[in-house]
């Protein structure tokens, strides 16, 4: 055990100094994006929610009325991941669903009145944990970095959206009529991670 810990700090040690780990985008960007994850675990917990929950209402704040596969397409989950989470905000008089007019097999997701203290709880944490992580940045100097974790996030999505096309267009004519399609992850960015998640998505 104690040759495990030796060796973790010395694995640790040559990590901080090595350049390429301390100052890779990629790295860099990770460990903000589980700093913020953790504070924001503790931030849902003075709430009595999970993360995991404060992402589903955050969503809904923004998206009220969606159904559960498109919700679960976005906070990239399982559906039945989702339903978990619904069931227990629902459990929570915090949720409810609606029967989805389109289509009697889906269910459409709603706020109830007795969510928005939460709503505005949640808001103010988050901008606690915004603080906290860009504590002694000047304020221009805050927004540059916004706009540029936002070009990376742009840069990064055209490239999918390149590659996507290409894999359309080898597909072959009768599996695309066929209704087989290649459809675009909704996925969060490490770069949108660590511009939204302070704001609770």
């Amino acid at each position: 055990m104690r040759w495990h810990i030796i060796s973790r700090l010395i694995i640790c040690c040559s990590m901080e100094d090595d350049t390429y780990l301390t100052r890779s985008l990629g790295f860099v960007l990770a460990d903000v994006s589980r700093l913020i994850r953790k504070r924001l675990d503790d931030k849902a917990n003075e709430l009595g929610l999970t993360r995991a929950q404060w992402r589903v209402l955050a969503q809904l704040r923004r998206r009220e009325g969606i159904n559960q596969s498109a919700l679960a397409e976005i906070l990239e989950i399982e559906p039945i991941t989702l339903v978990r989470h619904i069931d227990r905000l629902v459990a929570k008089d915090l949720v409810e669903r609606r029967p989805d007019p389109a289509d009697r097999r889906a269910w459409r997701l709603f706020l109830k009145d007795e969510v928005q203290p939460i709503l505005d709880a949640m808001r103010a944490l988050s901008e606690e944990v915004r603080a906290e992580a860009l504590a002694g940045i000047p304020a221009a100097r805050r927004e540059h970095l916004i706009d540029d974790l936002l070009s990376i996030k742009t840069n990064l999505s055209s490239l999918d959206d390149s590659l996507e096309r290409r894999a359309a267009k080898r597909q072959p004519a009768g599996s695309r009529r066929a209704g087989s399609k290649t459809t675009k992850p909704a996925g969060k960015s490490a770069a949108r991670q660590v511009v939204r998640q302070a704001h609770g998505s």
